[in-house]
Formats: structure tokens, sequence, C-alpha cells
């Protein structure tokens, strides 16, 4: 069997297949963090999310995921980029999540790969993990020195900040555990806490899945009423907790962030008239609740609702198309979004011979009285 090699080579292997910082810990299970997902799922904080709340057990046994393992290296590569200006649209344009701006996971698997194809040249077995619920990410990066938790339960990396994406490749090799984990360097500051939109961020590193923007417009069923003006012109991912982070601001400062192609905004109306094949080819790179176009759909007439010129031609063709539809998802969405615009003959004629458009139509009317 050949040496296994050691961090050092593993970090300049890392940084030259494009992750910013690798770190090394033991695969033993992640005690602290399973108890964590238990009592948050029985509390019912992480709502329908599955991930790594579908099992806890498995996501935090390394174990589970390569029998025999001993070793984890973590790898993080950084998606902060400069941001654009907002295009004008008469009837808006929606913001994207920073995160989903480029294909990020595709380059940290190829970095984590190289990783992966080292350590198996020496003879070991390997497993990539890279956005899996086979493992918490988080937690390994914890443990192997990467970051701390911030308030917002994000990793933080010194100096750096938290946008980075993490993964991970388990392996039989036993290798030496980087330096860890880092103590806590939030201290009093509660500027995420402060910031969220919809107060989701409970309690120092608690997140309330069902007031959290990033997770509702990932979610079956009706988008929650309280939340929607919240949305603004969100359409997918909600980037405040970490874009008024300290960290993230002071490497804002320090060093200017890298252009990009990536689409960092989504034409409502476009998002609006596509098909439902063109929908799934254009955007199929998020999470789309059981791949249906409706939820697409109803995210984007929220946003709608919240940023769209009321009097435009186009918004109110739209608002007669949607508040028509036979999908009572998309139809409930379009009548909220044509009350929030003043385009209330809609709602008064509405069709209401379905349950969920029946309760919209109430809750509108019932709150102008």
């Amino acid at each position: 069997m050949a040496s296994a090699p050691i961090i050092d080579e593993l970090q300049a292997l890392a940084e030259a297949n494009g992750l910013d910082r690798i770190g090394v810990c033991n695969a033993d299970v992640f005690e602290a963090t399973r108890s964590v997902l238990h009592e948050r799922r029985a509390a019912g904080l992480h709502a329908d999310m599955q991930f790594t709340y579908r099992n806890p057990d498995r996501a935090t046994d390394p174990e589970r995921a390569l029998p025999g393992a001993r070793s984890i290296v973590v790898g993080a590569r950084s998606y902060r980029r400069s941001e654009p200006p907002q295009p004008a649209s008469a009837t808006g344009s929606a913001r994207v999540g920073e995160y989903v701006w480029e294909a990020h996971y595709v380059a940290l698997r190829r970095g984590l790969d190289a990783i992966s194809h080292r350590l198996r040249a020496a003879g070991h077995r390997t497993r990539v993990l890279v956005d899996d619920n086979a493992l918490v990410d988080r937690a390994a990066a914890h443990r192997a020195g990467i970051g701390w938790w911030g308030k917002n339960s994000n990793l933080l990396i010194p100096e750096r900040g938290s946008r980075f994406v993490l993964g991970s490749v388990v392996t039989d090799a036993d290798l030496t555990p980087s330096p860890g984990p880092i103590p806590d360097a939030c201290g009093p500051c509660t500027r995420c806490i402060d910031n969220c939109p919809t107060g989701a961020i409970v309690e120092d590193g608690v997140i309330d899945a069902r007031r959290c923007l990033a997770w509702l417009v990932q979610a079956k069923g009706s988008f929650p009423r309280e939340y929607r003006t919240a949305l603004g012109n969100r359409i997918y991912g909600c980037d405040d907790c970490q874009s008024t982070c300290p960290p993230n601001l002071l490497h804002d400062r320090k060093e200017p962030a890298p252009s990009t192609d990536g689409a960092a905004w989504a034409s409502v109306q476009e998002l609006l008239e596509l098909d439902d094949d063109t929908l799934l080819e254009r955007f199929g790179a998020w999470y789309i609740p059981g791949r249906e176009p409706r939820y697409l759909r109803r995210n984007a007439l929220v946003v709608l609702g919240n940023v769209a010129h009321a009097d435009a031609p186009e918004t109110r063709a739209l608002l007669e198309r949607w508040t028509a539809s036979a999908d009572p998802i998309e139809r409930s969405h379009a009548l909220w979004a044509a009350e929030q615009l003043g385009h209330t003959d809609l709602v008064d004629g509405a069709d209401t011979t379905d349950p969920e458009v029946q309760a919209e139509v109430d809750a509108l009317i019932g709150a102008r009285q």
C-alpha cells in the first residue's frame, strides 16, 4: 500500500482543484448533532424538510456512508460573487439566492474527487458526499476546524465568512486530524437574528424552517399568507442572514468579489409565461417540490404581487391568466397578487368552487373589512 498523503499535500491538491479550504477530522459518530436533529424534528422546527432530518442516525454516522470509515476530509468552496444591478421590468425581477448563480456544487465535487483519487491511489477506499443527506457536512466541517457555528446556523470561516458550499470525502485512511474545532467568534453580535425578514432564527443557531423563506420557497402546498409580503422579490433562496453578517461584510471590504455570468435575477413575466417543460428545463437546477412547475409559479405569483407595476398591461394580463387557472395553488396565489395590486375585481369575480380558492377569497375579502 502506498503511503497516505499528509494534510499539506491534500491542501495543495485541493487548492489546485478549486477548493478554498480543507480540514480533516475523525469519522466518529456526531452524537451531539444527532441529538439536535432528533430534538428539532420532534419540535416541528424542520417543517417538512427532509434532507438530514429524514434519517438523523444515518446522517450523523460516517460509517453508514462508508463501512470502516476512519477519517473525513472536508472541503469548502466559496460562492461569493458580485451582485449585478437589478434590471428594470414592468412586471418585476425576482432575486435568486447567490449560492445558485453558478453550479458551485459541480466545482466542489471536482475538487473533492481529486482528493478521493489521491487517497485511492494510496490504496484507501473513499466516498465523496456533496449536497447529500448521508452526512451533515457542517458538523464535519466544524469538527475539522474549518469554521465556527454562526448564530444563523451557518458555518463561518475565519476571515472569509459563510458564503461557502461544503462537501466531504469519507475514507478508511487514518489521517491526522486538523486542529479544531474553532471557538465561537460571533460574540454579542445579533445582526443575523435582527435582520431575518420573518424572525426564523428563534435562538442562537436554531432556525424554525416554518418561517424561513429559503425553505418556504421549496416547500409544498400554499405559501403561508403571513410571510408572502416578507418574501419581497425573492424567487429562490434568501441571503439576508449572510448579507448582514459582519465577517461577510468585512471580507467584502477587504477583497473585491469576482464578477459572475450566472443568473442572479429571473424575470417574473417569463416565469409566468413559460410552459411546464420549459420551466423545468430552464430552472431545473433549483429544488422544486415534486418537480411540479406549479410551485415555481406559486412563488412567482407572490413576487408579482410584491413588485409588479399594478397599472402595467402585462401585469393585468398575467393576473387574468392565472386567476383563471384550473390549478387551485396557482389560482389562489394569483388572487392574492391581484388583491395586493389593487385588481380587486378579479378577486370579487373569482370562481370559488375549489375549497382552497374559497378560503383564499374569504381571507382576502375579510382583510378588507
